[in-house]
């Protein structure tokens, strides 16, 4: 029964999709709302913090403000990412049907639409705090900035983990008031770990082409041992989770949720053995499992006590 439902969902959504005006549907592929991966990888680990933060009873209005503001967010990175690639997505097989690729959005739409997202979540910060408002600053900084790291730096990814992972001290200072304390830099510094791991194995995908056309990643300077390395990443992202776990005095059940977590990526490594475009792919987009578990681990912990 379950089966035919989740079927009779997916096959429901494109039906849905095809109702809305063309353009409509060129912008959201453009924010990528089509396909919400890196929200829920954006969204899970701010969740853990929010979490974290409120002692296991966030603000309802802080549950709202960060859930939309990623969506936002995420959009507006997107949008900006695209703008930025605009000349190099046409030669990539994944990305030469985007919008801005086939010229179905011009490059003024976009910079208007990514202006509007970022407004949209300015105004969102402007209720909580002080403190958080300043934090925000940091996060449209970086995520101005990613888009261009790949034709200067082989470490995107790096840049990619401090964007994904800014808006955990800001879940601390707009539940608290206060600074993060240094544990929740800990957390920082897993998620940090974790999103250079994943989106290594999505640059994975690209390299043939990011090689072709000289841009670099993560993925190009691992080489060999890429998938090597991407196991030591997560191993140490676990790490860093335990060591939070200790210091925030969590139980058995957020290290049930770590056991899953770590599940999760000791299958992301079998089957991407092969090291081809789909199974990296595949890989990638099998993270948002682990990041649901550890989330789960956090709430259950906390109604536990």
């Amino acid at each position: 029964m379950l089966a035919r439902l989740l079927q009779s969902a997916k096959s429901l959504k494109p039906a849905l999709l095809n109702l809305l005006p063309a353009r409509s549907l060129d912008f959201i592929q453009l924010m990528r709302l089509n396909k919400p991966i890196g929200i829920w990888l954006l969204l899970w680990p701010t969740l853990w913090a929010l979490w974290i933060a409120g002692a296991g009873r966030p603000a309802l209005s802080n549950l709202l403000i960060f859930t939309l503001g990623t969506v936002l967010m995420r959009s507006a990175g997107c949008v900006l990412n695209d703008w930025a690639d605009r000349d190099f997505d046409g030669h990539v097989k994944r990305t030469q049907n985007r919008p801005l690729a086939t010229g179905k959005i011009t490059g003024k739409e976009a910079l208007r639409l990514a202006a509007g997202l970022l407004a949209a979540s300015f105004l969102l910060v402007l209720c909580t705090n002080g403190l958080t408002l300043l934090w925000s600053l940091g996060a449209v900084a970086i995520a101005a900035l990613y888009p261009l790291m790949k034709r200067y730096t082989f470490y995107p990814q790096l840049v990619l983990g401090a964007a994904f992972s800014w808006g955990m001290p800001m879940a601390f200072t707009a539940e608290t008031g206060q600074m993060p304390p240094p544990e929740a830099w800990l957390l920082f510094l897993a998620n940090l770990l974790w999103t250079v791991a994943y989106d290594t194995y999505y640059a994975m995908a690209d390299r043939e082409d990011d090689i072709k056309l000289g841009l670099k990643s993560t993925a190009i300077l691992f080489g060999d041992l890429d998938r090597p390395i991407i196991a030591l990443l997560q191993g140490m992202a676990l790490l860093c989770l335990v060591l939070a776990g200790q210091r925030f005095d969590f139980g058995i059940y957020f290290y049930l949720g770590l056991l899953v977590a770590a599940c999760c990526f000791s299958y992301q490594f079998y089957f991407s053995r092969a090291r081809d475009a789909a199974s990296c792919f595949r890989a990638f987009l099998h993270n948002h499992w682990a990041g649901l578990a550890i989330l789960a681990g956090i709430i259950v912990d906390f109604l536990a006590r």
